[in-house]
């Protein structure tokens, strides 16, 4: 008698989840088994401006019509028609207008029926104002034009990471030609030479940058200006040695030559002086010896008209100077006295130990074409003393 009540429990149980089983295929299987359309595969996302670009493979499921591209939390999406081959099918839609920081998204595939795929998700960070606004055009170590004439451009190193692609220069050739040229660049010891470059002049150039290896969209910092340093002696100074001579006492001593202008007590060796053959031929300036007149406010110089820009005038010298000598750079057509060199454009000043050799560098700018005298400035009271100049040249830096 047990047992056959236990078999009827199991006739029992077994019915009631048949009738289960039945009421769940009723309600969700009405229409036949559940159909998953393909997925996209090989997913991938590209940072860019503002947007990325979502690319996919279809490489089954001849079925597919169209899919979605999900973001914001599902809040926003884009539906693209997809017509399939037999072969494989490539997916590539941009997502415009998109907020600066890291973008998650979701893709489905759709059949003609409305059957859905599983979800396959991807991210990649939009990038904007904020990233654009944090770069800056590459660093310039050194510039200067070359014997050959052209222009060397020496940049500052940069990480792999920084990102920098190119570099695009505008420049001006010696023949008066514009230049627009993009520069790959180079993580370190990055050159650049620019042929045939115009003396005088700079270059105008900005640094390009992808966020990351794959980014769709390039940032470009803006323009920027640079100078090239060049020797513009020739275009711009005479005379500027070995110094060349207006007169000459036969032995030592004589006057400058044109564009110099000489001060009277300069010229204090009976008629002479300013100039003497020394080395070839020597700007000089002596007092002392022989009974030969002090010096107070000496000058030499010549005055030239200079475009606006950042010079340095170079003079190069020996000095057995008790007295301080100034080499200087004044707007107008005269060097100040002494006093009044507080409001020359640049000063400079020669060593103050004796019997040595120097180079003095006397930086200046100016902000539109002036005329500037160049030259040196020199009280001498102190005893017998004697300084001379070989050669002088103006760098445009």
């Amino acid at each position: 008698m047990k047992q056959h009540t236990y078999i009827w429990i199991l006739l029992v149980l077994a019915v009631s989840a048949c009738t289960k089983m039945d009421a769940y295929r009723d309600k969700y299987m009405a229409g036949g088994a559940i159909t998953y359309p393909g997925k996209m595969d090989s997913v991938r996302a590209f940072s860019g401006k503002s947007r990325v670009l979502i690319t996919g493979l279809f490489t089954s499921d001849p079925k597919i019509t169209k899919y979605r591209v999900f973001w914001n939390s599902r809040q926003d999406s884009t539906e693209i028609a997809v017509k399939r081959s037999p072969g494989v099918d490539t997916a590539r839609v941009f997502i415009p207008g998109l907020p600066e920081g890291l973008m998650n998204f979701e893709i489905r595939t759709y059949d003609s029926l409305g059957n859905v795929s599983i979800p396959v998700n991807t991210a990649a960070n939009v990038y904007g104002e904020l990233y654009a606004s944090a770069l800056i055009n590459r660093g310039i170590t050194n510039t200067a034009i070359q014997n050959d004439g052209s222009a060397l451009i020496n940049w500052v190193d940069v990480n792999a990471d920084a990102g920098i692609v190119n570099v695009q220069i505008r420049y001006t050739d010696n023949a008066g030609a514009p230049h627009d040229t993009i520069i790959p660049a180079v993580q370190t010891n990055f050159s650049t030479v620019l042929p045939n470059f115009k003396p005088g002049n700079g270059i105008s150039y900005r640094t390009a940058y992808l966020p990351n290896p794959t980014a769709i969209d390039t940032f470009y910092v803006d323009f920027s200006n640079h100078p090239i340093k060049a020797d513009v002696t020739s275009l711009y100074l005479g005379n500027t040695g070995p110094f060349v001579r207006a007169t000459f006492d036969g032995g030592r001593w004589g006057t400058l030559a044109a564009p110099w202008i000489t001060t009277p007590n300069v010229i204090n060796h009976s008629g002479y002086g300013g100039y003497a053959s020394d080395a070839g031929g020597v700007l000089v300036m002596e007092s002392g010896w022989s009974g030969t007149a002090n010096i107070i406010n000496g000058k030499i110089y010549q005055t030239v008209t200079l475009p606006a820009g950042n010079y340095i005038f170079v003079v190069n010298t020996y000095t057995e100077a008790l007295d301080p000598v100034y080499v200087v750079a004044a707007a107008g057509s005269t060097l100040p006295d002494i006093a009044d060199l507080a409001n020359a454009a640049g000063v400079a000043a020669f060593p103050t130990s004796r019997y040595v050799n120097a180079t003095i560098e006397c930086p200046f700018s100016i902000s539109q074409t002036t005329q500037v005298s160049l030259g040196l400035l020199a009280t001498m009271t102190s005893g017998n003393q004697y300084w001379r100049v070989p050669s002088v040249k103006l760098i445009k830096n």
